[in-house]
Parts: C-alpha cells; structure tokens; sequence
C-alpha cells in the first residue's frame, strides 16, 4: 500500500541523536552523544518512598483522569521554582506538559502556519528544529558568540513579516554550552516588545550551574507577557517521568491548553503526584547540588583529557553548568565521516551539522560529559583524539 502521507513528512527527518542512541547501547562503546543524565544520581530511593505514600494517600486518584492543566499542587510548587528563579506568576500560568519537548510541539501548534519564520541561535538544539519542521516553518538562524546569540542581528531579521517568535537556550545552551549574558537577555526583551514577537525561553539546564553566579531568566524581564518559558523536571530529578512545564500570558496559555487536549488530554496523573510528593517531601536542592558536583566534575575531567590529547587546530567551549561542550575542529574536518570509525573504535559523539536548520557545522562536535563517569571519559577522549588526528 502506498500510504498517503501529508505533506509535512517531506521535511521530517528522524532524530540523529536517538537513532545514534541505537547503536550506542553496546556496553564497549563510550558514548557522548545522548543528553543523557548520569542513571547513577537519580534519587531512586527518595522517590521510591514518595511512590508508597501516593499509593497509601492517593489510592485510585492517582490512576484517574485529571485536567488538563496540570496536578494544582504540583503547580504551586512550580510557582514557588519560578519565584526562586525570578519570575512571578500564579498557578494559573502554569501547565504542567509532558516533557519539555511537548511544550516545543505545543508552541508550535498554536503559533505556526506553513512558511512562518523562526529566528534561533546558530547552532541550536537538534529536537526544537525536528518539532518545529513539522509545522512547515522557515528557521533564519541568527548569529552567535560566546556571549550568546547577538541581540543585533535579531533586530536585523525580526523585520521579516511572517516572523512568529525567537526560540532561544539562555543557560549552558544545547549544543554549545554557551551562557547568554545578562545585558543580551534584557535587550532581547527590548527587541521582541518593539517588534512585536514571542521569545521561546527555553531553560532545561539553570539549575545544573557548578560555576559562576545564576542569572534571571529572560522571563524574568517580560512586563509584557511577550516571553514564553519551558523548563523541565528531567535534569533535576529524572527523565522518565517526562514532566516539564510552560509559564505564559493568560492568552497564550490557554491556546495551549486547548492543543494539549487534543494530544493527550493531560500528563499522567501518577508521575504529577509522585513528583508532587518528592518534591513536598525531599531535599531536591541538596539533590542537585550533588548532581552539579559531579557533573563538575565530568566536565573537568573532560576539558583536561582535550587539552592532553586533541591535535592542534581543536578548541571548544567551557561552560560554566549543563551537560554539554563543543568542539570546533580545522575547517577541513568532517565530523559526521568520522562517527563510523569512531563507534568501530568504541567511542561516540553527536555531529555539529545535525544543529545547524540552515546548513554548516560540519567541522564540529557535540560532545555530552554528564552520562559518562571519569575514567570512561579520559578513555573515550584519548580513542576520538586518536581518529581526529589520524584524518588531518
């Protein structure tokens, strides 16, 4: 059967990063590639405990239907989480989604016609670019620096008159690492309100901060309810809860609310209450600084074994929180010819191109250190410095 398929499937590619996560799962093989919390440091024991008090409190509510909105105790809790990080809002602003990544979809239901126009860093986070081509958008990829994206150059293309919103990672972004400074964040609020459009903040990774001081979320400057904010519970308790959730204006939330409906019609009502009572119930900071700890680890052990073994003409980023660097290698690499030979040799890392939405990136390399403990990384370093030498 020829199965008739629409239109938008043209352009949908599958993800590199689960499909490399295939054939990673060989235990020889090092990986760097998953954005993959460390297993190790999830806190098994405390949300096994949380689990036997829904059960004995609960009971039946726990497997029930619930609105689509979102556990209501479980948002007050984020509503405190978002008072800590600067931003004041009220349970009514909150809806809890499936994964942050159901956000991204969610956003791009409500706001995207085939042909709109979305401004993002350059490079930028591989799974934002496969939701939002499922809407048929056009991404114009905005330039970046080590202090983020450049609030002039997003003025320059927000010109454009199909421009639908600007979807940025402000904190240790993916893939790079880099932080946006704190005048970048406040000028980009300026920009989206003068030119009337939507910022996409996208914050999985604040809390993962081992170095240097937290900044306020570009949310935090919004007086307009132009900023759209997503973060998640997957890097600061576990993913496989998949629950993140999004703060907007009364107006955009409640768009949104009527698109989850028709994709789920609510997140699971266990996971909002396990996490609920975790979160009610256990130290989750203490938790999270012992998660920063050693992904600071990691890092370092990371950043050493580069300096030890990487050929002259590499340099990467040295970010101060998050689960990924970059590496830049000479012009004359091409990072995804030698992924083949690198999985052969026991060692795995993510391609540059995959996050470039208008082509480039093919001298580059993702390279996550939180999943993989240190005498892993020092190995898995020595084997990819090896072939990056071997094919200058």
């Amino acid at each position: 059967m020829n199965a008739p398929f629409a239109a938008r499937m043209d352009a949908m590619k599958p993800s590199s990063i689960r499909e490399l996560l295939k054939m990673t799962e060989r235990p020889e093989v090092i990986s760097f590639a998953g954005g993959l919390p460390a297993p190790g440091l999830f806190p098994i024991d405390d949300i096994r405990v949380a689990a036997e008090r829904v059960f004995a409190e609960s009971g039946a509510r726990a497997f029930q239907y619930g609105v689509t909105e979102g556990v209501s105790t479980l948002r007050e809790l984020i509503v405190a989480e978002m008072a800590s990080r600067q931003v004041a809002c009220s349970a009514h602003d909150v809806l809890i989604t499936t994964g942050s990544q159901q956000g991204l979809d969610l956003l791009g239901k409500i706001f995207l016609d085939p042909g709109d126009v979305i401004l993002t860093e350059t490079p930028t986070y591989l799974a934002a670019i496969q939701a939002f081509q499922c809407f048929q958008a056009r991404f114009l990829p905005v330039a970046t620096d080590d202090q983020g994206i450049i609030p002039d150059a997003v003025d320059e293309l927000a010109a454009s008159d199909k421009l639908r919103f600007l979807y940025v990672i402000p904190n240790f972004q993916n893939p790079t690492g880099r932080t946006l400074s704190l005048e970048r964040r406040k000028k980009l609020v300026d920009i989206a309100q003068r030119r009337n459009f939507v910022i996409i903040e996208d914050d999985p990774y604040s809390r993962l901060r081992y170095r240097g001081e937290h900044l306020p979320p570009i949310k935090s400057f919004d007086d307009s309810g132009c900023v759209v904010y997503l973060s998640t519970l997957s890097k600061t308790v576990a993913p496989g809860f998949r629950t993140g959730w999004v703060v907007a204006s009364a107006a955009i939330r409640d768009k949104l609310v009527i698109a989850k409906q028709a994709a789920d019609l609510h997140t699971s009502s266990f996971d909002q209450l396990v996490l609920e009572r975790y979160l009610r119930d256990f130290d989750n900071r203490q938790h999270v600084d012992k998660v920063c700890a050693a992904y600071g680890e990691r890092y370092a052990v990371m950043d050493e074994a580069l300096r030890q073994h990487m050929s002259d003409g590499y340099s990467w980023t040295h970010p101060e929180g998050g689960m990924f660097l970059w590496v830049s290698g000479p012009q004359t690499l091409d990072a995804s010819s030698i992924l083949g030979q690198a999985i052969e040799n026991g060692v795995a890392f993510v391609p540059g191109a995959d996050f470039f939405p208008g082509g480039g990136g093919r001298n580059n390399m993702r390279l996550n250190f939180s999943n993989a403990d240190p005498e892993s990384i020092r190995s898995g370093i020595s084997r990819l410095a090896a072939i990056c030498a071997a094919v200058q």
